[in-house]
């Protein structure tokens, strides 16, 4: 035996209810919100605000760079004429890949430098196969080198970049000292060669 279909005053009936239900959820939504404010406005402005990963009060200061990374705390500090003139965030190298501590100069700067040891193995439609990859090691592709903005060499193979700082706090690198790329850009154009970074536990 079928079961007949609801008359069609039922499935009025059935979308007053859910006219009804939307409208009051709506409402509720919407309560309390100032005239031109949205409902997405309020969601956006509800989700919690990211911390900032730097701060630069340098700009009326003179006199040379200098900067001090801290690898306990994954923070560097940087002094213009021997006064405190900013801070942030860095991702050092993460475990088997240390950051080695040490007094330092920088010895070379490049805008849009590539790295030639890592990076990533693509194939030939361009498909990444291998995403973190060592070049000479990883194969089955053709090797494309991490793109390491604002380079600032300190150290033999290591210097500093603008990069990602997945969990500020914690390293994360191969080694090299990331930073946010606003600060790196803000160094890079401040620092010369012979600045000296000094890298502390």
């Amino acid at each position: 035996m079928s079961l007949p279909f609801p008359s069609s005053a039922c499935r009025w009936a059935a979308r007053v209810l859910l006219l009804a239900t939307a409208l009051g959820l709506s409402a509720c939504r919407t309560a309390g919100l100032k005239p031109g404010e949205t409902a997405s406005a309020v969601d956006q402005a509800a989700k919690p605000a990211a911390p900032p990963l730097y701060a630069w009060n340098g700009d009326g200061l003179t006199g040379g760079i200098a900067v001090t990374i801290d690898l306990s705390e994954q923070k560097a500090a940087i002094t213009r004429g021997g006064q405190p003139a900013g801070w942030t965030y860095v991702a050092s190298g993460k475990s088997g890949y240390g950051t080695r501590t040490g007094s330092f100069r920088i010895s070379e700067k490049v805008v849009d430098k590539v790295s030639t040891s890592w990076g990533q193995v693509v194939d030939g439609d361009g498909n990444v196969v291998v995403a973190d990859a060592k070049a000479g090691r990883d194969g089955g592709g053709r090797f494309v080198g991490a793109p390491m903005p604002f380079w600032m060499r300190f150290n033999g193979a290591i210097g500093m970049h603008a990069g990602h700082i997945p969990n500020p706090g914690s390293p994360a690198s191969h080694g090299c000292v990331r930073l946010p790329p606003g600060m790196a850009e803000i160094l890079f154009g401040l620092a010369e060669i012979g600045t000296p970074v000094l890298v502390v536990p």
